[in-house]
């Protein structure tokens, strides 16, 4: 079966492919045809850019939307995470990230996936989230995985996603734990 994947991203999409069932085959959307992102929430976001890329290859779609969100800022990045310092570096995103958590005691944070399901010819739609709890480190630690992973330390551990890797991230991070969850639901209603 083959699921169409709502994203440009290679790592993201890489991170879905972790946690896919074998007989499901992800094809990213080949387009450069884009979806306004302007949903004040994950859940906004994932399901508005599922529907319309469904509508746009006329069969079933995976979309997410995801971030960090630090409690310390009011959780901030949040839905601006990627768009944060539009065409900076991810290293100067987490630098400003650190310079605003500078003499912070309260370093709690998580990130949050949004994961999206759709099927224009059903219709069905079904969204679920994952989240990993965490702190955000002092400094930038680790050159693996991608995004804000070297300032993040999830709960239970002492290194950074960064540092971590994939072994790691493909069973606690959010975006495996949402995506675990939605393949269950869409593999017990019979849809994959």
């Amino acid at each position: 079966m083959v699921i169409f994947v709502a994203s440009k991203n290679p790592h993201k999409i890489q991170e879905i492919k972790l946690v896919t069932p074998d007989h499901v085959i992800l094809r990213p959307i080949e387009s450069d045809w884009t979806v306004e992102e302007n949903g004040e929430t994950f859940l906004e976001n994932s399901v508005l850019k599922a529907i319309e890329y469904g509508k746009c290859v006329g069969g079933p779609v995976l979309a997410d939307d995801s971030g960090l969100s630090v409690d310390a800022l009011d959780g901030f990045p949040g839905v601006m995470s990627a768009r944060y310092l539009e065409g900076a570096s991810y290293r100067e995103k987490m630098e400003s990230i650190l310079e605003l958590m500078k003499n912070v005691k309260n370093r709690s944070a998580k990130f949050v996936c949004c994961a999206t399901y759709y099927d224009p010819n059903k219709p069905f739609l079904i969204s679920v989230q994952g989240e990993v709890r965490g702190y955000i480190s002092e400094e930038i630690r680790g050159e693996k995985g991608f995004g804000y992973d070297p300032i993040f330390i999830p709960e239970g551990y002492n290194k950074t996603f960064g540092e971590l890797g994939e072994d790691i991230k493909k069973h606690i991070s959010h975006r495996a734990v949402a995506f675990k969850k939605l393949f269950e639901i869409l593999s017990s209603l019979g849809l994959i």
